[in-house]
């Protein structure tokens, strides 16, 4: 699993905010358009992409963009 893939998947799970918002470093619940729906988007990519069943507890865990990455990747293997 590459970065860069991830933060391309997790940016496709959004309509309205540009691409170039989405970076490592992202703090997730700083985007605009973050909401119960895009959690959902996020955590249904996840698990179809990454084979990776994550909980909400889990994403409110997770501040960046990075750190959800980090989590995914720890629990593929």
């Amino acid at each position: 699993m590459e970065l860069k893939e991830f933060i391309g998947n997790f940016a496709n799970q959004f309509d309205e905010t540009d691409e170039s918002a989405f970076q490592a470093d992202t703090v997730v619940e700083s985007l605009d358009e973050w909401s119960s729906l895009t959690t959902l988007a996020v955590m249904n990519m996840i698990g179809k992409k990454y084979g990776v069943i994550i909980r909400i507890d889990d994403i409110r865990q997770a501040r960046t963009i990075l750190d959800l990455f980090n989590m995914v990747e720890s629990r593929q293997k």
